[in-house]
């Protein structure tokens, strides 16, 4: 059973279901090695396309996930923003993660925190999550400084070593901060 889509809009930006036509886009983004340099490495066409597969099946499945962005101007897509529900057996599981990840043509012009804006209206509002989590590796310094915009705070316990990570990898200490719904509220 499917349910039924939410895809939020913003002044500037469509939140929406992937379009065949994203693939492309989605893949050039996925193998910048400047997009992906807070990720263990640049993805290749083939996981690109199974990372799309994914996002598409579970947004079909729950109505809600990790939304390819449109600009609405131009209808380009931009990347991705939207809430997960991790996989690895993280330490805060289960949890409600949001994330983000932008083309390069499309950083710092405030669009990121606006999508990410749009993905916690969703979470707090018609999923009524308690708390939505995000989590970088501690170098990745722009995604912290986002969830700090965001109204996120980090976790007061301290890193912890993210489990797809091998020991000893350059990028597997990750920071975590917490979003309660009660201070979005409040916001």
């Amino acid at each position: 059973m499917t349910a039924p889509l939410i895809e939020p809009r913003t002044a500037r930006l469509q939140l929406r279901q992937w379009q065949p036509q994203d693939r492309e886009a989605f893949a050039a983004m996925t193998a910048d090695p400047e997009v992906m340099r807070y990720f263990p490495a640049p993805l290749t066409r083939p996981q690109s396309d199974a990372m799309a597969d994914r996002c598409e099946a579970l947004m079909a499945e729950r109505g809600w996930g990790v939304w390819a962005v449109e600009r609405l101007e131009d209808q380009q897509f931009i990347g991705i923003v939207g809430l997960h529900v991790p996989q690895a057996d993280l330490p805060f599981s289960p949890c409600v993660e949001i994330m983000w990840r932008l083309a390069r043509h499309a950083w710092h012009q405030g669009l990121a925190t606006e999508a990410a804006q749009a993905a916690l209206a969703v979470g707090f509002g018609p999923l009524q999550l308690a708390e939505i989590v995000a989590f970088t590796t501690t170098s990745n310094l722009p995604s912290q400084a986002l969830m700090q915009r965001l109204g996120m705070e980090r976790d007061q316990a301290g890193d912890f070593e993210h489990p797809a990570l091998p020991e000893g990898h350059p990028l597997r200490t990750h920071v975590l901060y917490r979003l309660p719904a009660s201070t979005f509220a409040a916001s």
